[in-house]
């Protein structure tokens, strides 16, 4: 499934490994655009990880669609903050994503075969609710730009469509 433009910046919260957790406060749009990056790049790895090592062409197909499209996508983000002048600034949101991230790909290195192929779409399931909710109620909401808003809103739907696609796929699994 390939990223629309329309979604740069949106469309890198997608499906990351981690769980979403946002802070207390609502976050800036230089703050956004940190977060959208790092799920980003979170989700880049756990795709890699999930090609590597399942043997399952649904897993395997899956995880080389997240990896296409974020890897897309993190370049029309550039190319987007770059034309707003906005610097991404790190924020404890960025630093707990990632680190939630990295604990969560040490646990699923550690699985083989069916294990882990049901432990990371559950997982890719589990973290697009987050998104969707944390979109609907702080990110969009908290866009200050009216450009950037309209990616996370289009993101959102986005989103959602990769959720059901992971469902899809679980299914599969069983």
């Amino acid at each position: 499934m390939f990223m629309r433009p329309t979604a740069a910046l949106a469309a890198l919260f997608l499906m990351s490994t981690a769980p979403l957790v946002l802070a207390a406060e609502k976050p800036t749009d230089p703050q956004i655009a940190h977060i959208a990056y790092t799920a980003g790049t979170i989700d880049i790895e756990a795709a890699k990880l999930a090609i590597e090592k399942s043997k399952n062409k649904e897993i395997v197909a899956f995880a080389k669609d997240m990896e296409r499209d974020h890897e897309a996508v993190n370049k029309q983000a550039l190319d987007l903050v770059k034309k707003l002048k906005v610097t991404p600034e790190d924020n404890d949101t960025s630093k707990t994503l990632a680190k939630a991230a990295k604990e969560e790909r040490a646990k699923l290195a550690k699985l083989k075969g069916a294990e882990f192929d049901k432990a990371y779409i559950e997982n890719e399931i589990a973290y697009h609710k987050q998104v969707d909710g944390a979109l609907e109620t702080l990110l969009i909401p908290s866009a200050s730009n009216a450009e950037l808003r309209s990616l996370l809103e289009t993101g959102l739907k986005i989103f959602q469509g990769h959720e059901q696609h992971a469902e899809h796929v679980a299914g599969m699994l069983k």
